[in-house]
């Protein structure tokens, strides 16, 4: 029988184990990495994405931003003169009725004061349609059942027109008359600045009606 002799080296590479070369730079590992890093890249911005998203459903609707109003202009006041007559009066009356013109107010409640063609010295007038005021006047003959009205210790009387009320005062030395167009409603609502003027320039005096209480 012939007998096999090994030879050293074949003995060696028998005896070796079988070890696992380390993988060289840039070999398999790195590629994973690479790899994961990309996807890494790639689905943060999705994420981000996808929550932005998610935050603008959630959120609550934005309030509709309120209509603002339209101004509405005013409706234009004439500021001419407003035609009225100017009779002569006597010397007590003329010298009450200018005390009371000099004090009237600017204003009777929104209604600004306006010029007069005649009388500026016992004339005025308000607002358009005009309210007038006419100093020095008759004062009316009062039927025996007529009411009368205080207002800010002033007596008035009351006549209704078809196109205003005319009020006029019962307790003066000289009467003074207002007269108040439909459209502003209760005339008397008109009067109480002008009755504090009243008071404070012309006395009382004449033939003061019973239900008239100062």
């Amino acid at each position: 029988m012939d007998k096999i002799t090994q030879s050293p080296v074949d003995d060696q590479a028998d005896e070796q184990p079988d070890e696992a070369s380390p993988a060289a730079p840039g070999g398999r590992d790195g590629t994973n990495r690479r790899a994961a890093l990309i996807a890494t890249l790639i689905a943060l911005p999705i994420t981000l994405l996808v929550g932005v998203l998610a935050l603008v459903q959630l959120a609550p609707d934005a309030p509709a931003p309120e209509s603002t109003p339209s101004a509405t202009a005013a409706a234009p006041q004439s500021t001419a003169p407003v035609e009225m007559a100017a009779p002569a009066l006597a010397a007590r009356p003329a010298t009450l009725c200018r005390a009371l013109l000099s004090q009237l107010p600017p204003t009777v409640r929104d209604r600004p004061q306006r010029p007069v063609t005649a009388g500026p010295e016992q004339n005025a007038a308000y607002g358009d349609p005009a309210i007038t005021l006419a100093c020095g006047g008759a004062e009316p003959a009062l039927p025996p059942t007529s009411d009368v009205y205080s207002v800010n210790k002033v007596c008035w009387y009351a006549d209704e027109e078809p196109d205003a009320t005319v009020l006029t005062t019962v307790d003066r030395e000289t009467a003074i008359q207002v007269r108040v167009p439909r459209e502003y409603g209760a005339a008397l609502q008109w009067v109480p600045p002008i009755s504090d003027t009243i008071v404070a320039s012309v006395p009382s005096g004449g033939d003061i009606p019973a239900g008239c209480h100062g």
